[in-house]
């Protein structure tokens, strides 16, 4: 027996292989399914099944694709009402794998149809769990995403996976391994362990949400106390989960198209494309295509562009490192972002050779920002609420960047002010975006609140955020 982790960092999502004599199965995989049918094939094995754990809200599975190019059957829980071919298992149903065996345990909450999957090995005995989002390493999934499929309310929901939890998966033996589907960073949990794999017997001791003695109105409130607003891509997301989508090699050809600068912006006139420029945020600040949002690849990407463009159709125009235009296609992809009409050829070298205008971002470090504390000059803080509730500079204004639209009139029209994020990459997205809507009397900090406190600037006192409500 053979059972992989996947682990996609930018996601924090986890994909499973398994494999035993000569039988494979795929759990929510990512949307580029080569990778799963190259393990299989390195291993001689057939892939025989793929199992889905629930319908995903933040990317889009690859399901329907490895289907397609596999013959394996894709197998949901009960309840799922996909708009393709599939097995909608029965609560308790095995699936032979090789020497060991697949059943599907119905484990909703987080969603109606969500199925824990217990591999039990070639002895009959409970091996692990492949949780899904029903259960995460020290959190467990988020039950408001579904409230509008399901007619219930979150409290009714949270109710339901108190009740998964502790009929389905809490009287397992405490040695069984814990895979969930995603990790600290996801936006379908709150309270998430930077692990990937744990046993259930530490999670019980480790989980707010597995305490022996929690009673069932404890759990709801507990689990959606604190709940943010889940990002406008996820219901686009599960639509595409559920009744499937274009194949990625076509995306990909589409997407691969290299545009000279006078194409590139002929195209966005045309088209109505956001320019993404996905470069590293020092680059972008050094010149960028006028009205271009960065997000830039080497940090949350996705999940990023999920919460700020939001409509899954909306046409992209991209600005890439040489070489990464792929990369960023296949991982725009990921969260359904299908729509990519080409990239800029030659990248910014190219746009001003042209002669084309470019705009920059300004930009100090935390050296300099220091010099100009005294002025009361204004800072505006974009990282999240509770981020900034545990420390933040003294007197600086919160707008948090999963919300900036909501606080678009907050910022001086002629003044100066300063943007920092924690390190960087969050507030020269926020720079972009406000310079986008005609905002230029912006500054960033480089290097974002490591470094402001490093530099001895005034910040609030210390409070722990697992102290914070």
């Amino acid at each position: 027996m053979k059972i992989e982790q996947i682990y996609t960092g930018c996601l924090a999502q986890g994909a499973y292989y398994i494999e035993s004599e000569g039988e494979a199965a795929i759990i929510d995989p990512l949307r580029e399914v080569q990778p799963y049918i190259k393990k299989a094939k390195e291993d001689g094995a057939t892939i025989k099944y793929i199992f889905e754990t629930h319908f995903h809200a933040d990317f889009v599975s690859g399901h329907v694709t490895l289907s397609k190019g596999t013959g394996a059957p894709i197998i949901y829980g009960p309840t799922a009402k996909p708009s393709f071919d599939a097995i909608i298992a029965k609560d308790g149903q095995e699936f032979k794998l090789g020497e060991i065996t697949i059943t599907a345990m119905h484990t909703p909450g987080h969603t109606m149809e969500s199925t824990t999957y217990l591999l039990k090995d070639e002895n009959g005995k409970d091996h692990a769990i492949f949780s899904g989002d029903t259960l995460f390493l020290g959190d467990v999934g988020r039950p408001d995403l579904a409230q509008k499929a399901a007619h219930m309310t979150q409290e009714e929901l949270a109710g339901t996976l108190f009740d998964s939890l502790r009929n389905k998966i809490m009287p397992l033996a405490d040695d069984v391994i814990v895979y969930p589907a995603h990790g600290a960073g996801s936006a379908c949990g709150k309270n998430m362990m930077k692990e990937t794999v744990d046993t259930l017997g530490n999670q019980k001791k480790m989980n707010y949400a597995l305490r022996a003695d929690m009673t069932r109105d404890e759990f709801i409130e507990e689990v959606t106390e604190g709940l943010l607003p889940p990002p406008q891509y996820f219901p686009l997301n599960v639509k595409m989960n559920k009744e499937g989508y274009e194949d990625i090699d076509k995306i990909l050809e589409r997407g691969t198209q290299a545009l000279s600068p006078e194409a590139f912006e002929a195209a966005a006139n045309e088209t109505g494309a956001v320019v993404l420029d996905v470069r590293h945020q020092d680059e972008f600040a050094k010149g960028h295509v006028p009205r271009s949002i960065f997000i830039g690849l080497d940090g949350s990407f996705a999940p990023w562009v999920g919460a700020l463009v939001a409509d899954v159709k909306q046409p992209i125009l991209l600005v890439t490192p040489e070489g990464r235009e792929e990369e960023t296609i296949t991982r725009l992809s990921r969260v359904g972002f299908d729509h990519t009409l080409g990239y800029l050829k030659g990248g910014i070298d190219a746009w001003k050779n042209a002669g084309k205008e470019i705009d920059t971002v300004n930009s100090v470090n935390a050296e300099e920002l220091k010099t100009l504390i005294d002025k009361g000059v204004p800072i505006y803080d974009v990282r999240k609420e509770s981020e900034f509730k545990a420390e933040h500079v003294e007197d600086a204004h919160l707008t948090p960047l999963d919300f900036i639209n909501d606080h678009m009139s907050e910022f001086p029209e002629q003044e100066t002010f300063y943007v920092h994020c924690a390190g960087g990459y969050r507030s020269m997205i926020a720079s972009s975006i406000l310079k986008s809507r005609g905002i230029h009397n912006l500054v960033d900090v480089a290097g974002g609140f490591a470094d402001i406190k490093n530099a001895g600037i005034p910040v609030t006192d210390y409070v722990c955020p697992t102290t914070l409500k």
